[in-house]
């Protein structure tokens, strides 16, 4: 009996060597959850024996548990590798479209060739759909999670239909002695341009030009697309001017003059002091206005907008007319030609962001992320990856950094939670006691071989 007790303890013994051995091969792989292997004693008796006399059967090996804390953070310069800081695991899956999951959090992930996310072994990070320009979650059921992939390109332009601008005109300056022509500079007080861009996606400068009037703090405004005056109806002709502003005694927007294509004055129209110049629509679309000054086939498909202000119709960028030199306070416009991919962000709360060279940004979708209501009965399926099994339940899905979920950290990865000095002392550990089982076999061997020999 006493061979197979020494047995039992020698099992136990190279068992929790094996799995010291192998969190100590682990230490530097990432995403790696440390084992502890658990035993129980062995006892085994019937209902006429003695209970006070049982030695007991030995030793067995009840688990080799998984330990599921938190690794540290290793950080690193690809905005793809990501990190779980608090509960939680990626969604993989090995071919697109298939709901048999795996789970991990190995975060060290890239693009394939065809530009989805994935990790060394292939397998497709997953997500939950988004709406593109707010980003909210529509749905955070794995059913209707799928593969994350990163377009090159932000698809269809985007004509200009506003272009915003403001700016400060020197109130000292005065009425220029010639005619307006787009092309002498002693004909205007000051001008400035930007880019706008039609259905193809085309640029196309658009210069604005003021001009002092002999009336006092009164200005005109005329326009050339590519070099090209247009009117107020935005066509070709003049160059007529296409807008007119006062200014009050304290230099803020007093009055709009509106001016037909025709380049003759209308009435003022009085605004209240300190309001904002009433917007100038330029007509267009196909065959007409603004788009009859193009030669490429595009066209701008909606009237184009100039508004007298900021986008954000902040205060102190509104038009002023003060005794200093010509400002530029805003100056941006709502188009885009097609952009190419610049970069990819991913925040806290798994939102990806793709940024691309035409100042577009697009919400692409949401890193999923599940958790367990137990951890430790995941199956392993190597590759620093689980699957669900009968004991751990079945995975809760949810959004990054919500409920019990923790957060994501990008251009990060988690290390191995081995601590390297523990497994060491643990190795030592293990080894005196295989030793010891080793020496209670040499005894037993010694004994029977003494009882052997007796004459």
């Amino acid at each position: 009996m006493s061979f197979n007790i020494a047995l039992t303890g020698l099992a136990a013994a190279q068992k929790d060597l094996d799995t010291t051995a192998n969190n100590i091969a682990n230490v530097n792989t990432t995403g790696f959850k440390e084992s502890r292997a658990e035993f129980a004693d062995v006892y085994a008796s019937s209902v006429f024996s003695s209970g006070k006399t049982k030695n007991g059967d030995g030793a067995q090996t009840t688990m080799v548990a998984q330990q599921f804390h938190q690794g540290s953070l290793q950080f690193t310069s690809n905005s793809l590798d990501l990190a779980i800081t608090g509960e939680g695991y990626f969604a993989m899956s090995s071919e697109l479209g298939s709901q048999d999951y795996s789970y991990t959090r190995a975060g060290a992930f890239k693009l394939n060739k065809d530009n989805f996310i994935s990790d060394a072994q292939g397998n497709f990070l997953q997500g939950f759909p988004v709406d593109a320009s707010t980003g909210s979650t529509t749905s955070v059921s794995l059913s209707t999670a799928s593969a994350m992939q990163i377009p090159d390109a932000s698809g269809a332009p985007r004509a200009t239909t506003n272009v915003y601008s403001s700016f400060n005109l020197d109130s000292t300056a005065v009425q220029p002695t010639i005619a307006f022509d787009p092309n002498a500079s002693a004909s205007f007080n000051s001008s400035t341009s930007t880019t706008v861009y039609d259905s193809l996606g085309q640029p196309h400068t658009t210069q604005l030009y003021f001009r002092k009037t002999a009336t006092a703090n009164e200005w005109e405004v005329y326009g050339t697309l590519d070099n090209q005056p247009f009117t107020s109806d935005g066509t070709a002709g003049g160059p007529f001017p296409i807008a007119g502003f006062t200014f009050d005694a304290t230099g803020v927007p007093s009055a709009t003059i509106p001016y037909s294509a025709a380049g003759a004055a209308g009435a003022p129209v009085a605004v209240t002091p300190g309001g904002t110049f009433d917007p100038l629509t330029l007509p267009s679309g196909a065959g007409t206005g603004l788009s009859t000054l193009l030669s490429n086939g595009a066209t701008f498909p909606a009237a184009l907008t100039m508004n007298w202000r900021d986008e954000a119709n902040t205060t102190n960028k509104l038009p002023t007319q003060y005794a200093s030199r010509f400002e530029v306070k805003a100056l941006e416009q709502d188009g885009a030609t097609v952009g190419r991919l610049a970069g990819v962000d991913i925040g806290t709360d798994g939102k990806i962001v793709a940024s691309y060279s035409n100042g577009d940004s697009t919400y692409l979708g949401q890193v999923a992320m599940v958790r367990f209501s137990n951890s430790q009965g995941l199956q392993q399926v190597g590759n620093t990856s689980w699957k669900k099994s009968l004991t751990s339940g079945e995975p809760i899905a949810g959004e990054p950094a919500s409920g019990t979920l923790g957060s994501i950290n990008s251009s990060a990865l988690e290390q191995s939670n081995v601590n390297l000095t523990n497994e060491l002392v643990d190795l030592i550990s293990a080894q005196r006691n295989f030793q010891a089982n080793s020496r209670a076999l040499e005894v037993n061997s010694t004994l029977q071989q003494a009882i052997l020999q007796i004459r």
